[in-house]
């Protein structure tokens, strides 16, 4: 059976909305993003739509040369599926993006995970929950609480993911580049 990867992609901006988030979960990364492909250029999540305004967001794709990206920290992580997981995943991804429009960032369901009460919305996440709903939906990983529940420290610790890279967004696009798109472990 052909084996596939994808990438989970944790980080931390350190813009004011997530230092609030990291004064509060003393985690050292934040926000969550997922990857199908090897180079990693289209990378997803339910964040900002606009740089300046965290409050209002959705589905993205993400910038990493984006100015808010700039001395981001991260964390780059792989997991091996099946083409089938794979498959899964990608097209759960596909549909959200192909209705973004109809879809919202739930801010709200921040607030439950601070006081561990799930709070789903339709057709609305926050990044760790749409990480989460990803990996569920793709029958790769089935979390023991809901994903309106899953922080990107949960993520982290997920035992099917191992770290490629830790360290700053823009080095390990560097060294993505400088090895032919293929990751390297610092």
């Amino acid at each position: 059976m052909q084996k596939k990867k994808i990438y989970l992609i944790l980080t931390d901006t350190g813009t004011v909305f997530t230092r609030l988030i990291k004064a509060y979960t003393k985690k050292p990364f934040n926000h969550a993003s997922i990857c199908l492909d090897e180079n990693l250029s289209n990378v997803y999540s339910f964040g900002r739509k606009m740089p300046n305004n965290p409050f209002i967001g959705g589905f993205v794709k993400e910038d990493f040369q984006a100015t808010i990206f700039l001395h981001a920290r991260c964390a780059v992580y792989s997991c091996e599926v099946s083409t089938e997981q794979f498959q899964k995943a990608k097209t759960f991804i596909n549909q959200i993006e192909e209705q973004q429009h109809l879809y919202h960032y739930n801010l709200i369901g921040l607030f439950g995970v601070m006081f561990n009460k799930s709070i789903k919305r339709k057709r609305a996440f926050f990044c760790s929950q749409f990480v989460s709903s990803v990996l569920e939906e793709g029958k790769i990983i089935s979390f023991t609480k809901p994903t309106s529940l899953i922080t990107p420290y949960d993520l982290q610790k997920t035992s099917e993911f191992q770290l490629e890279y830790q360290g700053n967004l823009a080095d390990f696009e560097r060294i993505a580049i400088n090895h032919n798109n293929q990751i390297s472990v610092c």
